[in-house]
């Protein structure tokens, strides 16, 4: 983006543009609160329908002036007039690629370079009621959810129980975690588990310390011991969000199970949906009121959407029974069909090209951004020696975020400008793509890439890399060109890096080339799409779509121990170190011996089964072996939720062949006596007098 607006100190045309730009500014209502973070964001990455970033002509801060970028400060009204004027061939760029709203936005953001964020926590909900339950069993966990409602990153700090029943409370599982991070508009997840060591009512308090408003978030926490058996509700979920929907349009069933974790049967006494729009939803499954769910079973709620008008919708489906009640929050919204299409280019360039050459090419791509399929009935273009290029692969339909591409040829027969727009008709609104190009007699570079379809890369996990694709760009005319930019963008350019022997101000002589390396490495999951986009001095515009679709790897808890094999030899106790080097927390449910092997009392070792192991952490299990008379084998098999069971074979020797301790008699040094007087002692002190008088005689020798 090249504003060239210094200019403006000097031209009376561009201070008369200036302050028209004021007065706009100064009469115009203010219909929109400019966000001068979303700018910033506007000006690093480019348009959100993806294109070259500000950054990359005005520098990483409006602040250093690049180009003269600070006239714009505050003043949306210069930024569009100079899209307008394509200046700096800012037209080519951003022609239709950013809102009124987000003009305005990127011009605070121009006037205010040093905007920060903040992070803001949300705890939800704010109280957890466990349902009552025997001494010493276990509740079915409840789940709260901590929300970054802020625009910066909350840090967490510490999560830490108090209060009278802490003990009977205890974190044991979720993804939130002490040292963690909540990132802009995303959540974790804290998982609460309750066993009472007494009957009647128990309460704590679980606090988290962060660097979000207040500093501090904190969740009650309460439940009752009883001696009775009970039974105990619990939800596969608390919350469905059915998306967007089209009006009148049923989604697709989604199935929650509720469980029976006491122990006694779980009978309903009501199963209703509620709220405003409960009216949209549907509900079946197997759970009712007059089916007790037993100990330990569960059964199901099927729940289906018909949004019968556009807009956000809520309900929830609100559960009471002997084991406690629950509400499971509904959510989605309704739209009308609006069937929309976006390109990508949103301006085609071909620059110069020779009058009677081979027609130059260049793709655009067409993206469904609406709700339903588009039907695409035309494919037209205007401009003297422009045409569209055959077989395109729009028609006859683009499916609801697919995209394809057409493509535009240039093959000039007369001297001079053309201007021309290459129109797609379908049952959204046309779409216009303005193409310029000239004609000349002169002969002037054609370049060319290798690639002439989209680089689609083989699916890659999140966190990893896909292999290099490498794309040549060629110069085959007899001309040299020099590359004025390039640059990553596309709707997910942040996935994508760009490599290779090509560089912006780098000149390509004829029949000479430079390699585009380009790697995928998706940041979030499924289909992603970036752009290289290459723009030469005489004016040609290039353009290259990447694709690549981002697989979410499953968390899953891996358990891992030191050795197979542990030999005490004599030992009383070996400690045996169990780490969970998986990407889930870990459940050991219990740890059964054979042999003169148990587990022993340890206050340093893990604690007692079952136990939970969050990712990355680890504790020994500490053996304690009881010698025979003769050597002894035996083992512990673990079992939990990594594996079916893991086997640790332990050994030991029997007592009789212990090493009896060895008896030092001697007096230690150079003497071999046992007992008595030693007569080393004597000469010792006889050679050490001597030593001593040698000394007196020679200090009192003359020097």
């Amino acid at each position: 983006m090249r504003w060239n607006l210094d200019q403006s100190r000097g031209d009376g045309r561009w201070l008369g543009l200036g302050l028209a730009a004021l007065l706009a500014v100064a009469a115009a209502p203010a219909a929109h609160a400019a966000d001068a973070l979303n700018g910033k964001h506007l000006y690093l990455n480019g348009p959100v329908a993806g294109g070259t970033a500000c950054s990359a002509c005005h520098g990483a801060s409006p602040a250093a002036n690049v180009n003269g970028i600070l006239a714009a400060a505050n003043q949306p009204t210069i930024i569009s007039d100079t899209i307008a004027a394509n200046k700096g061939g800012m037209g080519a760029l951003y022609t239709g690629a950013f809102s009124t709203s987000e003009l305005a936005d990127l011009a605070a953001f121009i006037g205010n370079p040093s905007v920060t964020a903040s992070a803001a926590a949300t705890l939800a909900p704010a109280t957890l009621t466990f349902a009552g339950t025997t001494v010493g069993q276990g509740a079915a966990p409840l789940s709260a959810t901590l929300s970054n409602t802020g625009n910066a990153v909350l840090q967490i700090d510490t999560i830490s129980l108090s209060g009278a029943g802490a003990a009977d409370f205890s974190r044991s599982g979720g993804s939130c975690a002490p040292a963690g991070s909540v990132a802009v508009g995303a959540n974790c997840t804290l998982q609460l588990s309750f066993t009472p060591s007494a009957a009647g009512s128990r309460t704590a308090a679980l606090t988290i310390t962060h660097n979000g408003t207040g500093a501090t978030s904190t969740l009650s926490l309460s439940g009752s011991g009883t001696a009775l058996p009970q039974a105990s509700l619990a939800t596969s979920a608390t919350s469905v969000n059915f998306g967007a929907l089209l009006v009148g349009s049923a989604s697709s069933a989604r199935i929650v199970t509720i469980s029976n974790s006491g122990q006694a049967a779980l009978n309903f006494s009501s199963i209703k949906v509620s709220g405003a729009q409960s009216g949209f939803i549907t509900l079946g499954g197997s759970c009712a009121v007059a089916t007790p769910v037993a100990a330990g079973a569960s059964c199901t709620l099927s729940l289906t959407a018909l949004a019968s008008s556009a807009g956000n919708f809520s309900a929830s489906v609100d559960l009471a029974s002997n084991g406690g009640n629950a509400a499971i929050g509904l959510s989605g919204s309704g739209a009308a069909a609006a069937p929309a299409l976006a390109a990508t280019p949103a301006a085609l360039s071909f620059g110069q090209q020779t009058v009677g050459a081979p027609a130059a090419s260049q793709q655009v791509s067409i993206a469904n951004t609406g709700n339903v399929a588009l039907n695409v009935s035309a494919i037209g273009i205007t401009g003297a020696g422009l045409s569209v290029a055959p077989g395109d692969t729009c028609r006859p339909s683009i499916a609801v975020g697919a995209s394809c591409t057409v493509g535009v040829l240039f093959a000039p027969a007369a001297e001079g400008a053309v201007n021309g727009t290459l129109t797609i008709s379908s049952n959204a609104a046309p779409l216009t793509v303005a193409v310029s190009a000239s004609g000349t007699k002169a002969a002037v570079a054609a370049p060319t890439l290798s690639d002439s379809a989209p680089v689609a890369f083989a699916d890659t996990a999140l966190g990893k890399k896909s292999a290099a694709h490498s794309t040549t760009l060629t110069n085959p005319s007899a001309v040299a060109f020099k590359i004025s930019s390039l640059t990553l963008g596309g709707a997910n350019a942040g996935d994508f890096t760009l490599g290779g022997t090509c560089a912006a101000n780098a000149s390509i002589a004829p029949a000479a080339s430079c390699t585009l390396d380009s790697v995928f490495a998706p940041t979030a999951a499924g289909a992603r799409a970036g752009q290289i986009l290459v723009l030469t001095d005489g004016g040609a515009q290039l353009t290259l779509s990447l694709a690549g679709n981002g697989v979410a790897v499953a968390a899953a808890p891996v358990l891992t121990v030191a050795q197979q094999a542990y030999d005490f030899g004599s030992a009383a106790t070996k400690r045996i170190t169990l780490s969970n080097s998986g990407t889930a927390a870990l459940t050991l449910s219990s740890a059964t011996f054979s042999g003169p092997f148990a587990l022993a009392v340890d206050s340093s070792g893990c604690a007692a089964m079952p136990l939970t192991l969050q990712p990355g952490a680890s504790c020994d299990l500490v053996v304690a072996y009881t010698a025979g008379n003769s050597a002894a084998t035996g083992s512990v098999v673990l079992a939990g939720d990594a594996t079916a069971s893991t086997t640790i074979a332990l050994s030991g020797q029997s007592a009789a062949t212990v090493a009896a301790p060895v008896v030092q008699n001697g007096g230690g040094g150079c003497s071999a006596i046992k007992d008595g007087n030693d007569p080393m002692l004597a000469l010792l002190v006889l050679l050490a007098l001597a030593v001593l008088g040698w000394r007196r005689v020679t200090a009192k020798e003359p020097a």
